[in-house]
Parts: structure tokens; C-alpha cells; sequence
């Protein structure tokens, strides 16, 4: 039986694929004065900004990610929760412990997940600044269960991308695969489950 309910943020509770990338795309135009093609950045979804912006040799990481957080702000206007998912993850709340495991940093949650005043439901969050390593390296999802008091195996990641799978996997959690998010199943054969629309998390509370 499940005692813990994991979420990943973006992808999986909020739909920030649109800020997250444009963002990103201004930013490097911005400091190096190439336009990337959307399609090309997508990479970055589901990692630290930091590791995104290492990935493409930007000098000055730290200057650059911050300019990158205060470019997401400009792009909030199109960051919601996915429809539904707040009223499930409130009735899955009431049965079992939740919590989230994020890329983001703690200033990044403040900034762009406080407002929709999910913490009360999700009250443990690890976050970027919480570990040395970060997905696909297990060390956030086992601090989760460290600090939740939580074995392995009473625990499950609800997540949309391969890192948050491969995160799972080697923390030896169930996954369960967010496709509202993933938009395709394809690359997750290993996922425990599949939950197409978000009312199809219910039926973890009886597990």
C-alpha cells in the first residue's frame, strides 16, 4: 500500500511548458544573441535551469539563470494547473501523505507555484537547492522519503518526462506517468501506470 503520493511540478501540476521555453528562449537571445528554435530547448524541461544552461556552454550560469527566473515572470500569464487536478490532488490529500519533488529551486517555487496556493496539499517539498544531485539521480527522491519517514517501496513519483521515470527507478519508487503532461506514452514502458486524465489518480487512494 501506497502511504506517500509524490508529484513533480512542471508538466505534472503545472502547465509550464509555453513559460518555461519562452522564457528560456529570450533569455538566450538576450546574452548571446542567437534566436533557438522552441523545438530545440525542449530539452531542458524537467532539469535545474543551471544544468540547461550549462548543457549549452553559457558562461556566467549564475547570472544567466537569474536573469532566466525573472523571464519567467514575464511569461506567467500562461502557467496554470492543469484542469482538475487541484480538487484530486485535495481528496488524495485527505488519504494519504503528498508532497512535491521538483527541478525547481525554492526562490522558483515562490515565485511561480506559491499563487496557486497548493502547499497545504503538498506540504514536503524538495526542491533543486535540497540535494547535491538532481534527477535522474535518485538523491531528491530519497531525501523525500528520508525526511517523510517513507520506504521505497510505500511510495510512488507521479511525473511527466524520462528523467522523472529514470529518477523513480533508481530510488527504487513506483512511477506513474502524467500524460496530460508527457502528451505521449512512448520511452515509458517501465512506468507502473499510465494516468491519462487526472481524475484517473484516484484510484491510488486504495492502493
Amino acid at each position: 500500500m501506497y502511504k506517500a503520493i509524490i508529484f513533480d511540478v512542471d508538466g505534472t501540476i503545472l502547465d509550464t511548458e509555453s513559460a518555461i521555453l519562452k522564457s528560456f528562449q529570450k533569455t538566450l537571445l538576450d546574452h548571446t544573441g542567437v534566436e533557438h528554435k522552441l523545438s530545440n530547448l525542449i530539452f531542458c524541461l524537467g532539469i535545474p535551469g543551471k544544468e540547461s544552461l550549462k548543457r549549452l556552454n553559457i558562461e556566467n550560469v549564475d547570472e544567466v539563470h537569474k536573469e532566466w527566473c525573472k523571464n519567467v515572470l514575464l511569461f506567467s500569464h500562461e502557467v496554470s494547473v492543469f484542469n482538475g487536478l487541484k480538487k484530486i490532488i485535495e481528496t488524495i490529500a485527505l488519504n494519504k501523505m503528498t508532497g512535491v519533488v521538483t527541478s525547481k529551486t525554492r526562490q522558483e517555487m515562490r515565485n511561480e507555484y506559491d499563487s496557486f496556493e497548493l502547499n497545504t496539499h503538498l506540504p514536503l517539498e524538495i526542491c533543486a537547492d535540497d540535494t547535491v544531485h538532481h534527477k535522474p539521480h535518485p538523491q531528491p527522491l530519497q531525501t523525500f522519503l528520508e525526511k517523510a519517514s517513507v520506504q521505497p517501496s510505500e511510495a510512488i513519483y507521479i511525473g511527466d518526462s524520462i528523467y522523472d521515470m529514470q529518477c523513480a527507478k533508481a530510488a527504487g519508487v513506483h512511477f506513474g506517468l502524467a500524460l496530460w503532461g508527457a502528451k505521449s506514452a512512448e520511452n515509458f514502458i517501465d512506468a507502473e501506470y499510465i494516468f491519462e486524465k487526472p481524475k484517473d489518480l484516484l484510484q491510488l487512494i486504495k492502493k
